[in-house]
């Protein structure tokens, strides 16, 4: 059995401010800046998970909400879902706030994968997921489905093997 380690034990916060060079011409966090911040936090919670050197292996969809606006600060939340093998998935939240007009509101969500690498490179594994907050547990048992959908998305899952998913797919 592997080791066990709470999801809580990953949980990272990161705040950054918006400044011009963030920006795009109508004065608005660029997607691609904003993609950038998600991978650095999530990749942060896979690496405290997993005390080891992780690489991105996916991202789920990513939709923009809300335009984030030069001067607002973006607080991202980060925590591993559920680990595999050697994979974790990590979820993000992202929220805007603009401090003078005491606004604040959620912009993005998203699923990441990462995966545990050894200093060669080489997948390893790592220690399982533990859920205890209710929050936790409801994103942990969605964690194989969406699992399975991204494997089936590229390729390297056949939808009959996608025990979790079968109800989606007219097999």
């Amino acid at each position: 059995m592997r080791k066990q380690k709470p999801v809580s034990d990953s949980f990272v916060i990161m705040t950054e401010l918006v400044l011009p060079n963030d920006t795009n011409t109508l004065n608005n966090l660029m997607g691609g800046r904003m993609m950038h911040l998600m991978d650095i936090a999530a990749a942060i919670a896979a690496q405290k998970h997993s005390n080891r050197i992780v690489v991105t292996a996916s991202v789920d969809n990513v939709s923009f909400r809300d335009s984030i606006r030069l001067g607002n600060v973006v607080t991202l939340q980060a925590q591993v879902t559920r680990a595999f093998s050697s994979s974790m998935e990590v979820h993000i939240d992202v929220w805007a706030e603009d401090i003078p007009s005491g606004t604040k509101f959620k912009t993005n969500e998203a699923f990441f994968t990462f995966v545990a690498v050894d200093q060669a490179g080489r997948p390893i594994d790592v220690p399982e997921a533990l859920p205890t907050t209710d929050d936790e547990v409801r994103l942990f048992d969605g964690a194989l489905r969406r699992r399975q959908l991204r494997l089936v998305l590229a390729g390297r899952m056949k939808p009959e093997e996608a025990s979790e998913l079968k109800a989606l797919f007219a097999i």
